[in-house]
């Protein structure tokens, strides 16, 4: 089975939302979290209301991407990817919380308690500085194995690295080991959802990953967020110039070395 990430277009959004809510379904965090998100029964009408919502979405937003895995094969859509890419500095009201909006009540409350530490840690993260957020990869569970997770993520490392943004997402526990595998850092915070607010037995912790991009080399996220969000255009020309300046220092000494070694090499008649 071959795969390929695309866009998704829209006669695709009833099927990559079928991906979407069949993958939830079959993950234990996602489960609690669709009951939060989407408390009213998941049915035909609400799938219908669901994607004309989702149109109106993509006919108003300017930055976030719905994108398809397509097994080559059959045409088949076997995974969903939804990410924001912020190519460009966002102001306090653009990156504004609108919180849960389609809810209403004690139902909009409970999903907010979910919904406002996720958007809190981002905004601590980052603020108004440009990188790609990963909201969602989600697999067909007829599919899952098949590496349609990993081709995601590949999609989003190299918008990353040819835009020079940081890729970042909260990640399923039962995804984790994936993501490090492919060299995402597990960032030391964590975000915890309450027993009582996800209606589970226990708290569940929810892991938090980034993967920087080429240009910043060895630069870990702490270290660049530390250092003032410095431009990773910059930091690799500088890179490049020490490597330059270092280069031509040899240049120099080996130039030295010679000289001295000719002026005293001896005569021959």
């Amino acid at each position: 089975m071959g795969l390929v990430v695309l866009p998704a277009l829209i006669p695709d959004i009833r099927r990559v939302y079928e991906v979407y809510f069949s993958a939830f379904e079959n993950d234990y965090m996602g489960s609690m979290m669709l009951k939060l998100l989407f408390p009213a029964p998941i049915n035909d009408e609400f799938k219908t209301a669901h994607a004309t919502g989702t149109l109106q979405w993509w006919h108003t937003c300017n930055y976030q991407y719905t994108m398809k895995c397509v097994d080559t094969d059959t045409g088949e859509i076997v995974g969903m990817g939804l990410g924001d890419i912020l190519v460009k500095p966002r102001t306090p009201e653009e990156r504004r919380n609108h919180g849960a909006p389609w809810l209403e009540g004690e139902q909009r409350e409970q999903a907010e308690k979910v919904l406002n530490p996720l958007w809190e840690m981002r905004e601590n993260f980052f603020g108004g500085q440009p990188h790609i957020y990963c909201h969602v990869i989600a697999v067909d569970p007829k599919y899952q194995g098949r590496k349609a997770g990993a081709a995601f993520c590949e999609w989003a490392l190299d918008i990353g690295n040819k835009s020079n943004l940081p890729v970042y997402f909260e990640s399923s526990p039962s995804t984790v080991n994936l993501y490090k595998k492919m060299g995402f850092e597990l960032l030391p915070e964590t975000i915890v959802h309450k027993a009582e607010t996800l209606g589970t037995d226990t708290d569940i912790e929810v892991p938090l990953m980034v993967k920087m991009p080429s240009t910043a080399g060895s630069m870990t996220f702490e270290e660049w967020r530390s250092s003032g969000y410095p431009s990773f255009q910059k930091l690799q020309e500088t890179r490049h110039g020490s490597g330059h300046d270092e280069q031509t220092k040899q240049h120099a000494m080996t130039a030295k070395v010679v000289s001295i070694g000719e002026s005293v090499l001896p005569m021959v008649a």
